[in-house]
């Protein structure tokens, strides 16, 4: 049966670590230099983006490789997905001709069409509404850096309730971490999201906690994780954005005030979600959280072509 990787909805939390286990352990048997046979010599990924890329697209380019997997790329105007063909057709081409497709798009709905018709594995690669590589490589990058399970994590998110958002507060609530949400009113991660997170949490006893104000969403948390205020696609509402997100900044003295590991996804807007050069803080965690999408997704990639 065909397995994807589109959302976290219906991923269960033995398949989830599964994933990271897979992640986690290749990271570990490149860097003792014992785990560098090709795996899939005959097979082929096409990447489809109709969104920039610079960590996505380099990190599956290197998974795809580390796997012996051979990348194609299109950019948006080569294929006219959804334009000059029918989502469908590009699915069913791309069937015939690959064996496993990784969509960066700028609607869930064209993901999850392009997976009702495809016959190989389908990844989300962002969408508006998701970003589960993300989350899967942020989860290995807290665990390299923790002694703690996630069950005993507390991460605090200061800022939108986007899609990186959404899909790290899934992964948290199916691994029965805290995750508490700090933003503005009217920019919360959106409730059919939450309840699905709330159904995880159930199960999981984990905890998903909004509170207003940065500063005490911050008291005692293990991470503090910030994104940019205007996704890709918000940019008319970015003045908007920033005169309601004042306040919630994390800079320095948010960071010394904490014994919390910094964590960003990039890219990162210098002067507005965070402050100068933050990146670069002594308890920041940013470029190796980067580095390790590579090893989260070839945890992806692993799961879902059946590769022990």
């Amino acid at each position: 049966m065909k397995k994807d990787f589109i959302n976290l909805d219906n991923i269960s939390r033995e398949d989830l670590k599964k994933i990271l286990f897979f992640g986690k352990s290749s990271k570990e048997s490149y860097l003792k230099d014992i785990d560098k046979k090709l795996k899939f010599s005959n097979k082929t990924g096409v990447l489809l983006f109709e969104k920039p890329s610079l960590r996505t697209k380099l990190s599956f380019f290197r998974a795809l490789n580390y796997l012996g997997i051979n990348p194609i790329y299109f950019d948006p105007k080569e294929v006219g997905m959804g334009g000059r063909e029918k989502i469908s057709d590009v699915a069913k081409v791309l069937s015939k001709m690959s064996d496993l497709v990784i969509l960066r798009t700028f609607s869930q709905n064209t993901i999850d069409e392009f997976s009702v018709n495809s016959e190989v594995p389908v990844i989300n690669a962002l969408s508006d509404q998701e970003h589960p590589c993300q989350a899967l490589g942020d989860i290995i990058s807290i665990l390299e850096r923790s002694s703690l399970e996630i069950e005993k994590i507390k991460l605090t998110f200061i800022g939108d309730g986007n899609n990186v958002a959404t899909s790290l507060a899934k992964a948290f609530s199916i691994l029965g971490g805290t995750f508490i949400h700090s933003c503005p009113e009217g920019f919360e991660i959106p409730d059919n999201h939450l309840d699905k997170i709330n159904d995880f949490n159930k199960s999981s006893k984990g905890k998903f906690i909004l509170e207003r104000d940065p500063i005490k969403a911050s008291e005692n948390a293990d991470v503090i994780y910030t994104d940019v205020w205007a996704s890709m696609g918000q940019e008319s509402e970015e003045l908007k954005r920033k005169e309601k997100f004042k306040g919630y900044q994390v800079n320095e003295s948010l960071l010394e005030n904490s014994n919390a590991i910094f964590m960003h996804d990039l890219p990162a807007h210098h002067g507005e979600e965070i402050s100068e050069g933050l990146v670069d803080h002594n308890k920041s965690i940013v470029f190796d959280q980067a580095e390790n999408r590579i090893w989260g997704q070839v945890g992806i990639i692993k799961y879902l072509m059946n590769l022990k």
